[in-house]
């Protein structure tokens, strides 16, 4: 090894190594443990480790410790699948804590996705989602008055399972995504570190008779997360 390479980037390629051979969640060693380990500053050891944290081979959870990443999990954007299915077909255990539910006056923004009139009282439900126990996002549903008694029927399971269960199927979605910094609350609900941001998913989820069922938005922890989208070119444009 070069006596010229950097110190933490001997520790960081020692951390990839170990990384390699374990699995999500799994324990790493904290930044004093690797500073006794390689004879460096604690500064020294805590630069390794950001420059993996960057790379989303590990996260530190505030007052817990640091662990390996599991994959970013990927999504299609605009896609219907919940968020429970989702995670069993990538083999992961999907549970909810719930934060909110009831009944609300809808937004203005509400009033336009779910096309309702201002009298309209419609469901509200807000839970932390979670991957084999890693927080992954914050969803708050707003739900079209004629299918909000789902309410009584979730709690930690599939929102779409109960849809279908009314005999309504969820089919199709509209979506838009941007990028901003994490609030106070979702560091906390989403063990995030000071500065890291979410993504935040807006979408309209319609049944199959294109009838709006859920105004959403899902704050997702964006180093856990990755976009697909599929374009098509606009023969209009030049």
């Amino acid at each position: 090894m070069s006596a010229d390479r950097p110190r933490y980037e001997e520790i960081a390629d020692h951390l990839r190594a170990e990384i390699a051979r374990l699995e999500p969640g799994d324990l790493l060693p904290s930044e004093t443990e690797l500073s006794e380990q390689f004879g460096v500053s604690r500064m020294t050891a805590r630069h390794a480790v950001q420059t993996l944290e960057r790379e989303h081979l590990l996260h530190r959870r505030k007052g817990k410790g640091t662990f390996v990443s599991p994959s970013p999990v990927p999504r299609l954007l605009g896609s219907p699948l919940s968020f429970t299915e989702s995670m069993r077909r990538r083999g992961l255990e999907a549970t909810s804590v719930t934060l909110e539910a009831g009944f609300i006056d809808p937004s203005e923004e509400d009033l336009i996705a779910l096309e309702l009139t201002e009298d309209s009282k419609v469901g509200l439900l807000v839970r932390l989602r979670l991957a084999d126990g890693t927080p992954m996002a914050i969803e708050r549903a707003v739900l079209a008055p004629h299918c909000a008694r789902v309410l009584d029927a979730v709690s930690e399971g599939s929102l779409h399972t109960a849809f279908e269960a009314m005999g309504l199927m969820p089919s199709r979605a509209s979506a838009q995504v941007l990028a901003r910094a994490a609030t106070a609350q979702e560091k906390a609900l989403l063990e995030l570190d000071e500065g890291d941001p979410v993504l935040c998913e807006r979408r309209v989820i319609y049944d199959q008779n294109n009838d709006p069922l859920e105004h959403t938005e899902t704050r997702y922890a964006a180093d856990r997360y990755v976009f697909d989208v599929t374009m098509y070119r606009d023969e209009g444009g030049r």
